[in-house]
């Protein structure tokens, strides 16, 4: 009897799911101011640079509460943000197969900090992606941030 009871809140729980995945976005063509509240008139703390990504923390009208990728919390204006993801190399750089194996033939390798396109979600483990001069191929997730 108690677990009919239970099953309307595992149902609930179960629909969450998707709700609990990570959001993020990329900073617009050109760069942007990140503050330590939802506020212009609030401490500018830094900049981040054009097609950053950024994950989203939680939403606040016109304001973003955002992570970076060396995980500093602050606050972005929606308007500057816009909706193309884009992936930031870790340190180490990475290297960008044809496919999405570690055997496959090397596209192009990348140094840290370089910022790809997210074409998109490869096989598990994998994305598709596309560098700023068009070269497209698959990178290992762990070398890169911002899924």
């Amino acid at each position: 009897m108690k677990f009919r009871r239970a099953l309307p809140l595992l149902a609930l729980l179960a629909g969450a799911a998707p709700a609990l995945a990570l959001e993020h976005l990329a900073v617009g063509a050109a760069p942007a101011v990140l503050y330590d509240a939802p506020s212009q008139k609030a401490q500018p703390l830094f900049v981040v640079a054009a097609r950053s990504p950024l994950e989203v923390i939680v939403g606040l009208g016109q304001w973003v509460k955002v992570r970076d990728s060396s995980g500093d919390l602050a606050w972005a204006q929606r308007a500057d943000l816009d909706g193309n993801r884009t992936l930031q190399v870790r340190e180490g750089g990475a290297r960008v197969h044809a496919k999405p194996s570690s055997t496959a033939a090397v596209v192009f390798e990348t140094d840290a900090d370089v910022l790809l396109d997210l074409v998109k979600a490869g096989p598990p483990g994998w994305a598709e992606v596309r560098h700023i001069d068009g070269q497209r191929g698959y990178v290992s997730v762990s070398q890169v941030w911002g899924l």
